[in-house]
């Protein structure tokens, strides 16, 4: 029997390379690469401290924002948003962080007089344009006609959705200063209410409407022109 072939045993070859042995060479030859090639522990130390060093991604640049009609500058990355920059950088919480992906209008804002959702505008594009918030609605202790109508006409409850839909509104109705029912119910139909509060949006909307001035003094707290 000494001059017969040996039969292979399960897991192994005629050569004699086993699973276990195949599997064994994959492990060494991956710890190879995920070592040598893709810059682990085979990159000389100083080289490796260098790229760890190394920043990934645009730098903060400076940028100046016209918010209110006050201009502010910061330091920011460019991929920061107009929401993250207010609400972030600048203390300005009025527009709300929920969705986080353009669906429910609560970080509304006024751009340009035109309503734009501050979560999907980036910073550094909102440069040179005037940007409208919540904060800069009142007067002092009066408030704007369109947030005095929401409170009279309970057009809130838990208060997440209001400065996105009172924004939306004073962009609205500075387009539609006489709306019909239909035109307002596209016009804000990006905005949500999680509390369905729309019946007492809907008269606040046309409260609002009664009270504000047409032509170019609406920003005026109390339906007033601005002196």
């Amino acid at each position: 029997m000494k001059d017969e072939e040996k039969k292979p045993t399960n897991g192994s070859s005629r050569r004699g390379m086993s699973r276990r042995k195949f599997l064994r060479g994959v492990g060494v030859g991956s710890s190879v690469l995920s070592t040598g090639l893709l810059g682990g522990p085979l990159l000389p130390e100083a080289e490796a401290q260098g790229s760890a060093a190394r920043a990934v991604g645009p730098t903060a640049v400076p940028i100046e924002l016209t918010i209110n009609g006050q201009r502010r500058s910061l330091r920011l990355e460019p991929r920061v948003t107009l929401l993250e920059a207010l609400r972030d950088h600048l203390e300005m919480t009025g527009a709300k962080r929920v969705c986080d992906r353009s669906s429910c209008g609560a970080c509304t804002v006024i751009l340009n007089d035109m309503a734009v959702y501050s979560c999907s505008v980036l910073a550094i594009e909102a440069q040179g344009k005037n940007i409208q918030t919540v904060e800069g609605l009142a007067r002092g202790s009066e408030l704007h006609p369109v947030q005095s109508a929401f409170v009279e006409h309970d057009g809130q409850q838990c208060g997440f959705c209001t400065p996105g839909f009172v924004m939306a509104v004073k962009a609205f109705l500075d387009k539609h200063p006489n709306p019909t029912p239909e035109q307002m119910r596209v016009g804000l139909g990006g905005n949500l209410c999680r509390c369905s509060s729309y019946e007492g949006i809907r008269k606040a909307v046309m409260e609002a409407a009664r009270r504000l001035p047409a032509g170019r003094n609406r920003d005026a707290p109390g339906g007033r022109p601005n002196a």
